[in-house]
This record gives structure tokens, C-alpha cells and sequence, in this order.
């Protein structure tokens, strides 16, 4: 009860937070994908291999990824992992950028 007095006293309040939802999920524009394909091949693959398929970090090839969590994938780009060479990216990259570029491994990157 005490949640729908609010949001019927504060109607500006239940819009802008509807209206934050489309662009949470909005992707990158195309330069922006270029730019974080360039990171990921670059940046991500000095470790993870250029292909992808593991060095000095793990493969994140997508029988590697099969069956990881997607949210814990974001977290572990967004925050690093502690006692590894893994760094957070989260400085660098917001949480659309990370996601677009978890979704791109999930989807197979780089394509054969």
C-alpha cells in the first residue's frame, strides 16, 4: 500500500523510471561496437588469446563460457576478479558497454 501512495503522489517519479528501462537496454551505436570489438580483440585477447581460446587468462570460447551465468560474466568484466590478472573494467566501460560486449561471446566471438 505504501508503495502505490507513492507512486500515485509521485507520478513524475514512476515515469522517469519507466523511461530509464529503453536505455539500459539500448545497444551501442555502430562506433561505439567498433571500438569495443577493438577492445576485445585487443585488450582482452593480450590475455584470453586472440581467438579467444585462453593464455595467460581462460578461454572464452563458447564451449568455455557454456553454462556461465550471464550476470556473473558482467560482474566478473565489471569488477575483475581479486588474486588473478583479471582487472575490473569498470572504469573504462558502462554497464552497456560490458553487456554488449558479454553478449558478444555468448554469441560465438570471433566468428570463424
Amino acid at each position: 500500500m505504501k508503495v502505490s501512495r507513492q507512486i500515485a503522489r509521485r507520478p513524475g517519479l514512476a515515469l522517469a523510471s519507466l523511461l530509464l528501462i529503453p536505455a539500459a537496454l539500448a545497444e551501442p551505436s555502430a562506433q561505439r561496437q567498433a571500438q569495443l570489438e577493438h577492445l576485445l580483440q585487443q585488450d582482452c585477447g593480450s590475455c584470453h588469446g586472440l581467438r579467444m581460446t585462453g593464455g595467460l587468462g581462460p578461454a572464452l570460447t563458447l564451449d568455455a563460457l557454456a553454462g556461465k551465468p550471464r550476470q556473473s560474466l558482467i560482474a566478473t568484466v565489471t569488477h575483475g576478479r581479486p588474486g588473478t590478472a583479471m582487472p575490473g573494467w569498470k572504469a573504462l566501460l558502462d554497464e552497456q558497454d560490458v553487456a554488449w560486449l558479454v553478449d558478444l561471446l555468448l554469441e560465438g566471438y570471433p566468428k570463424p
